[in-house]
């Protein structure tokens, strides 16, 4: 919901004013905002005048402003709370925050000019909202702040439009740094919390708070549930209708008060504040006391290490580059130093900061690969770096595959029908690809393929290449890169199954981090002491591999680089061969992706599988062989469209709406004894979800309070919870991302129950509960990937890989939302996540995609006037040879009708297309020499300047740096 709706909604100011912050030139003004001159400002319209600001924003879905929000940690909303003198110094240390947020907005976002928005137009002048709020939704102190950027910009060549919205969310990772520096650095909110003996942990939370924070986040998550189970009772009476704002400040009070027994459920300013301060004494008597002043403590700047501050800020730039092919950009980078310089441990006013920031960020970058290394002038948004461990790994892996490569003999048919028989129960058929990829597997190339969609039929595969390996006396071991899906695989194929770290531990393999967090993995020779147990390494003993042996690695595409590399490392050595059975475009690792698709590149046995098992629907398992990988943006809306007509999509107005259907869809499939898939974008939209299902069971008596357990954050369980065990643990048989029933809680621990499996039962002591069991009502992706349901419902945000394996869960069911105001707005939401990107595989593939990128940004006028002089130079000369072909055939044409009374009409059109493609090239011709022109001047100020700095340097004429633009 965007605009002045949304302001009032979330806004309780909304009907006094709301201040507004004009930065222009670096230079801050403010000024209050009424109701009408707001809705004229939201409306791209000057506030006091009512004049259109730049073009109409006409689209439904057209961007009005951009959210930044200023948070912190929840201790000190707290600290707010308890103490006054820290609550007027925590508003001031979030207005020098806001203060260099929009100052940084105004000089460091564009607008866009020229043709396709290709010129870079820097701005003059931005207004932002600001809203002030002391309390979450769920009316818990959580002090916070939302700056409303205006998309109407005023750039330098004082013209209003747009903002390139682009570059102000990619931006948005360095906001958010600068507002975790400011809470840990800023010397005088670190002074204050100092006065009254407080002082901030690693973690960056108020140490003597901290622990108060928990409680209060737990009864939030109470409160959420109760505002669910309320909003849809209140759908239930008024159907088709969605609550007032009124209506809902209304429910949230009441949510509220449903979780403080005995609490009004209308409240004000200063009843609310009496009783979250009873709240948080009887969490701690203490927690309000006076407490004796003591040192600030802080590190100098000259203790830092900048190169660890360097190489943390790359580690994270490189993690959070997993989905992009590695790629991050400078924004990327000056976030990760700017966090680590805010966990570092020094207090310093932020100007004192930035050198030390700027010579990091100088280091950090000597630590990565330049993708765009031509490209002196660049975006700051623009991804085109990669950390160096990434591409080692990447160039590494590619080299032991491509050691690897080496063709072999595939089975013949004889031998696969021979293994039918003994495997395949009556009346099931094997399709040709699965054939072919029995063949493969249990033939004798060294590096094989099989990739294919979700329900394609790859069990019954296996089973068969499993009896044909064994049938010619050579072994097949299953691994996965989950312990789960391994003993999925093992059970349902029969074979043995192991984890992949699993097996590549038993050959000598350890991994941990380092200091700066980076991924670290190294081998124990036979004979060496292992320093974590102190056990002598005596070489593998589970998993030992002999020559012409196969290792089946099962859900390949999760598999990343750094196992990825260990494993080929296995295989050479061995002699065993590896088959990569899976789908890339699925659920992606936790790391660098691309290890399956590289293989595939190089194995000389590949085989795709087409057909589609799994759904109780054949026309939609069609329907998902054009939803995994779209040829086009126009595909992939071909198919969410089929999806709309088929009732598979379902379009709300917000994240509550969805978080409300996926609960009722939830009931709804429960109550007929089937089980459905929940995928939510993120892990906090999941414990929402799950939080709501919960306690709607409790209320409908299907979970009792009698025996309680505490699992992950504080989350409460309860017996017949469904719950997902998140560390594998062999004492217990209990594996990661197992989904399981709670049957029965006792003093010594929880009696879990597979989903699968009644007969698969499992006891854990209660502080494994806490540390490893969550509520799985719903999930992130990761936690479905090899999942099959009755149905599935897939909510708003997903990625690619996200939708389709959401998508392709359910036999009988799948379903995606879409948070949009239009249906045709739906749709294209659906297809934007639907579409793929090129794979990046190598490092040419991540060059190429940065270029991609570079070229679809907005660069300086100079930039875009050479790349149009050199495309229009391009269609030039491509079109004098069609003239020249035109010219030829006109004049063939009337030598043939030469003598003759009349002339086919066809030579009249020829004439005619001949006369206009000259008359194009004309005009192409001659914007063609104004853009030669205006790029040499450019040049020759360049040069000039230049030539000013340093007279002794040689400088080449800017007329030879045209021979590029001219075609020589």
């Amino acid at each position: 919901m965007a605009g002045v709706v949304a302001l009032t909604i979330y806004g309780e100011a909304g009907h006094v004013g709301v201040s507004r912050f004009t930065v222009e030139a670096g230079v801050i003004t403010t000024d209050t905002l009424d109701e009408q001159q707001l809705r004229r400002w939201v409306d791209g319209r000057d506030p006091a005048t009512d004049e259109r600001r730049g073009r109409d924003l006409t689209s439904p879905d057209a961007d009005l402003i951009l959210d930044g929000t200023i948070n912190a940690p929840k201790s000190y909303s707290i600290a707010a709370m308890i103490n006054p003198d820290l609550a007027d110094e925590f508003e001031a240390l979030q207005d020098r925050l806001r203060d260099r947020i929009i100052k940084t907005w105004q000089s460091e976002l564009n607008a866009r000019r020229g043709a396709g928005g290709s010129i870079r137009e820097s701005l003059h002048r931005i207004e932002v909202v600001e809203l002030q709020h002391r309390r979450s939704r769920a009316l818990d102190p959580h002090v916070h702040r939302h700056l409303w950027l205006n998309v109407k910009v005023l750039g330098e060549d004082g013209k209003w439009s747009n903002v390139d919205s682009r570059v102000a969310m990619k931006m948005q990772t360095v906001i958010n740094a600068e507002g975790e520096l400011a809470a840990r650095t800023d010397p005088q909110w670190v002074g204050a919390l100092a006065r009254h003996g407080l002082g901030l942990n690693a973690d960056g939370e108020i140490a003597e708070l901290a622990h108060a924070v928990r409680p209060l986040s737990r009864r939030s998550t109470q409160i959420e549930a109760n505002r669910a189970v309320l909003l849809a009772a209140w759908r239930s009476d008024h159907p088709g209708l969605e609550p007032s704002p009124d209506e809902l400040h209304r429910i949230d009070r009441l949510a509220w008060a449903k979780a403080r027994p005995n609490k009004p459920g209308d409240i004000n300013e200063e009843t609310w504040e009496r009783l979250i301060t009873d709240e948080l004494v009887a969490i701690d008597d203490r927690i309000s006391r006076e407490r004796d002043e003591i040192p600030v403590r802080s590190r100098s700047l000259d203790e830092l290490d900048l190169g660890m501050l360097a190489a943390q800020a790359v580690v994270e730039a490189d993690a959070r580059a997993a989905s992009c092919g590695g790629r991050f950009s400078l924004f990327d980078i000056r976030a990760g130093v700017t966090r680590a310089v805010a966990a570092s441990g020094v207090v310093a006013p932020r100007g004192d900061l930035q050198g030390l920031i700027d010579e990091a960020i100088d280091r950090a970058l000597e630590q990565t690969v330049d993708l765009l290394d031509s490209e002196t002038e660049r975006p700051a948004h623009i991804k085109g770096y990669m950390a160096s461990a990434t591409a080692v790994a990447k160039v590494e892996l590619a080299a032991r595959f491509d050691a690897l490569s080496r063709a072999g003999v595939r089975i013949n048919d004889d031998e696969i029908v021979d293994a039918a028989s003994t495997v395949l129960s009556d009346g099931i058929e094997l399709e040709e690809r699965q054939v072919e990829a029995v063949a493969a597997i249990a033939g004798t190339d060294c590096l094989v393929s099989v990739t294919g969609p979700a329900g394609a039929g790859k069990t019954t595969m296996l089973r068969l290449a499993k009896a044909a390996l064994t049938h010619r006396g050579r072994r097949m071991i299953v691994v996965a890169p989950t312990k789960k899906a391994a003993s999925v695989a093992g059970r349902e194929i029969g074979a043995s199954a192991s984890s992949l770290h699993a097996l590549l531990g038993d050959h000598g393999f350890r991994w941990g981090r380092d200091a700066a967090g980076a991924e670290v993995w190294t081998r124990l020779n036979v004979g060496e002491i292992d320093p974590v147990t102190g056990i002598t390494y005596s070489g593998p003993r589970r998993y030992p591999f002999a020559a012409g042996d196969r290792i089946v690695v099962d859900e390949a595409g999760m598999v990343d680089l750094h196992t990825a590399n260990a494993l080929a490392t296995v295989a050479a050595e061995s002699g065993a061969g590896i088959a990569m059975v899976g789908d890339h475009l699925q659920a992606r690792p936790v790391g660098h992706s691309g290890a399956m698709a590289m293989m595939t590149r190089r194995a000389t046995a590949v085989v795709e599988l087409t057909a589609v098992h799994r759904f109780v629907d054949p026309d939609y398992a069609a329907l998902t062989l054009r939803m995994r990988e779209p040829a086009s943006k126009e595909a992939a809306l071909d198919v969410v469209t089929e999806l709309a007509y088929r009732g598979q999509v379902h379009r709300v107005s917000d994240h509550v709406q969805a978080c409300d259907v996926m609960v009722e869809s939830y009931f709804r499939w429960a109550s007929g004894h089937g089980r459905v898939a929940l995928v939510t974008s993120t892990n906090e939209e999941a414990n929402a979800i799950n939080g709501a299902i919960q306690q709607r069971r409790v209320e409908r008596g299907e979970l009792g309070l009698a025996r309680i357990a505490v699992g992950q954050g504080e989350q409460r369980l309860l017996e017949g919870d469904v719950v997902q065990t998140r560390r594998n643990d062999r004492a217990t048989g209990v594996e990661n991302r197992a989904v399981w029933v709670v049957r029965r809680i006792t003093s010594a621990g929880l009696e879990l129950v597979s989903v699968n499996d009644s007969v698969d039962v499992r006891v854990v002591n209660r502080e494994y509960a806490a540390d490893h069991i969550h509520l799985a009502y719903a999930s992130t992706v990761h936690g479905i990937q090899g999942e099959t349901t009755d149905a599935s419902i897939v909510g708003p945000g997903v990625d690619a890989s996200g939708l389709y394996v959401g998508m392709t869960r359910g036999r009988a069911h799948n379903e995606a939302i879409a948070i949009a105001r239009t249906d045709t707005a739906a749709r294209e939401q659906i297809a934007e996540s639907m579409m793929r990107g090129i794979p990046e595989v190598s490092i040419d593939d991540s060059v190429r995609a940065a270029r991609s990128e570079l070229g679809r940004a907005a660069r300086p006028a100079e930039h875009a006037v050479g790349e149009e002089a050199r495309q229009l130079n391009h269609w030039m000369r491509t079109t004098r040879q069609t003239l020249l072909s035109l010219d030829s055939q006109v004049a063939a044409k009337e030598a043939g009708v030469h003598g003759r009374a009349g002339g086919d009409s066809s030579d009249d059109d020829l004439v005619q297309v001949r006369r206009s493609l000259r008359a194009r090239y004309e005009s192409a011709a001659r914007r063609h020499e104004d853009l030669l022109r205006r790029y040499l001047e450019t040049e020759r100020s360049v040069a000039a300047g230049a030539q000013a700095d340093d007279a002794a340097a040689p400088i080449a004429a800017p007329e030879a740096r045209t021979s590029s633009l001219l075609g020589r």
